[in-house]
């Protein structure tokens, strides 16, 4: 039972009810990645008005699954060898994610008040619920990591697709799946075999195991251009249908009232990681002659799946 009396099964249902409700009428809207950011700010509001909805704990690591088949697929021999060739932008892609992450979070120390090690955590760009668990290791303080993760990744994945769309900004690439045609057969094959790999990541105790455990199986099998199948567009939907809840299951009612020091703190360190970012990826860009808008969205203070 919820603290309302609601049975959890049916308080379950009602929120991945609502979320497909909202990214259903987003997508009528045309707003950038619909099928996420309808449920996640739908559910947040929500939740933050003192609704006890919440998404199944399972509801992650399903979208997580899904979202991280869906980008192993474009792995293709000829992405792969892209890849290989700019592995030295990655490598500064990885190092400046730790480093903006490590800034932020002095900052946010300063201007919240708070110990660095529960700052750092809450700034590093990554899950909210990996950086919960590597904090709670270190002695941050866990509620304010997950506040800060939660409200880092709300601002990263409403502002920067809606400033690519009102700034006409798209990336030069014209990439496209490895595999492009849908069989019922293979698809089952595909999702277990992904599936596997993401209980195997899980059980080695790896960081966001079902987007990583994922991407480990089907990246490989796309390269070799063993092409089980599509994912068809209704479960990629589903699958970011699945995290936006999540996200947005997040927010707890009290999250705005008495800590507001701390979350205008945490607005103002985001929106810094993000103009860094912006112009790390555009500098990187400018210097590689690669596409800005692929790397600025690369370099992004976001995690795998929003991206």
């Amino acid at each position: 039972m919820t603290r309302r009396g609601l049975p959890r099964g049916v308080n379950w249902a009602l929120a991945l009810a609502v979320g497909a409700l909202a990214g259903w009428i987003c997508s009528l809207l045309h707003t950038p990645i619909p099928w996420m950011l309808g449920p996640l700010c739908t559910l947040a509001a929500l939740r933050l008005g003192g609704a006890h909805l919440e998404a199944p704990p399972i509801a992650r690591y399903l979208g997580q699954w899904v979202i991280g088949t869906s980008i192993g697929l474009y792995f293709t021999p000829t992405v792969i060898r892209e890849v290989g060739g700019v592995w030295y932008l990655l490598a500064a892609g990885a190092m400046f994610a730790i480093a903006v992450g490590y800034v932020s979070g002095l900052v946010l120390a300063r201007l919240a008040g708070i110990d660095r090690t529960t700052a750092v955590f809450a700034c590093v760009p990554g899950g909210a619920s990996e950086m919960m668990v590597l904090g709670e290791r270190f002695g941050a303080r866990v509620d304010r990591v997950v506040a800060a993760q939660s409200l880092r990744i709300l601002i990263v994945v409403i502002v920067i697709p809606f400033a690519y769309a009102w700034l006409g900004v798209h990336g030069s690439d014209s990439y496209v799946p490895g595999a492009r045609l849908f069989d019922p057969k293979g698809f089952v094959e595909l999702m277990a075999a992904t599936l596997v790999g993401c209980l195997v990541a899980q059980r080695l105790a790896a960081p966001n195991a079902f987007v990583l455990g994922s991407l480990l199986v089907a990246i490989p099998l796309t390269a070799a251009q063993i092409d089980l199948s599509s994912v068809p567009g209704v479960v990629s939907n589903a699958g970011q249908c699945l995290l936006g809840c999540a996200l947005g299951s997040l927010f707890q009612d009290d999250f705005l009232r008495g800590a507001h020091r701390f979350i205008t703190a945490v607005v103002i360190t985001v929106v810094l990681s993000i103009v860094l970012s912006a112009l790390f990826g555009t500098g990187v860009a400018w210097l590689a002659g690669q596409s800005p808008a692929t790397l600025m969205l690369g370099t992004a203070p976001g995690g795998m799946a929003e991206r």
